[in-house]
């Protein structure tokens, strides 16, 4: 559920990465990041008092506290951290990248994500609903560090962080955890969520530079799964799922129009239906179409 309210609190630095930053020529790079600092400050501090008052005001306070939720919904939770903190990460390091900071601005928009999204953990460890999680600080930090080494050491991306959703039959049987309507059923039914790493055919082979768009993808999401640190319930087994399938980089679309490259860069993030395998419970099965 806390999935819902961190995309929330993403959106500042989304709007952040695609808010052009005038500043005269005249003024030091050391200014410009200032600023820049300012403005991402400004935003992560607003989000933090919104999720204050409105997600864990309802939950009574106590002592500081860890919980071990490594085995949790199959660490499908965890892939939502590394998605998230990839993306964060990113949209902050664009937004450095318009004042014309390039390299400082991939540690500002790493730290700042790491940061902000461990702020959120230190506040679970006070809250009596959950506390706090070195798995997830540890999947925060591995989207972070994803995103620095394919600016920073491989300078080219190889993989492509994306989600997709399909509504699954489980929610019925727990609305106030899987979600009672589609919007929280994305944000909270693991069953129809699936992760994907996407990779650049072009990267893979040179025969492959004119069609650079087309990507190899994998993913991968659980089945009947309703129960966090539980894999039965009622006649329910959970199970991993493993996919194979075929994607676009929309990214690499020679697009003109600066508005249309704009939309297609935001929905990147998203898996392109396509064909794909399925390994479940070691049996290979082919679907037509998957989401």
């Amino acid at each position: 559920m806390k999935g819902f309210f961190i995309i929330i609190v993403l959106l500042p630095f989304l709007a952040l990465s695609n808010t052009k930053v005038c500043i005269h020529d005249s003024i030091h790079k050391k200014g410009k990041l200032f600023l820049s600092s300012a403005l991402t400050l400004s935003a992560s501090s607003s989000s933090l008092i919104l999720l204050q008052n409105v997600w864990y005001k309802d939950y009574p306070q106590t002592k500081f506290h860890f919980f071990d939720d490594g085995k949790n919904w199959m660490q499908m939770d965890k892939m939502g951290h590394g998605f998230s903190s990839y993306y964060l990460a990113k949209s902050v390091a664009a937004g450095f990248s318009k004042t014309g900071i390039d390299k400082k601005g991939y540690w500002v928009g790493a730290g700042t994500s790491f940061l902000y999204l461990g702020t959120l953990e230190l506040m679970d460890g006070k809250s009596s609903a959950w506390g706090f999680s070195w798995y997830d600080i540890t999947a925060n930090a591995t989207g972070t560090s994803i995103f620095l080494l394919e600016k920073l050491v491989f300078k080219k991306q190889y993989l492509i962080p994306k989600f997709s959703f399909t509504p699954s039959a489980y929610a019925a049987y727990r609305p106030t955890v899987l979600g009672s309507n589609f919007a929280q059923q994305v944000l909270k039914d693991y069953n129809g969520q699936t992760y994907w790493f996407s990779v650049p055919m072009g990267v893979l082979t040179p025969k492959f530079n004119k069609i650079n768009w087309l990507c190899l993808s994998f993913g991968y999401s659980v089945d009947q799964k309703l129960i966090g640190d539980q894999d039965q319930y009622l006649q329910f087994n959970a199970e991993r799922q493993y996919y194979l399938s075929m994607d676009v980089d929309l990214s690499r679309f020679n697009v003109k129009n600066p508005t249309l490259k704009k939309v297609l860069s935001a929905m990147n993030c998203i898996k392109i239906p396509f064909s794909a395998l399925q390994l479940q419970s070691s049996k290979l099965t082919f679907r037509p179409i998957y989401f």
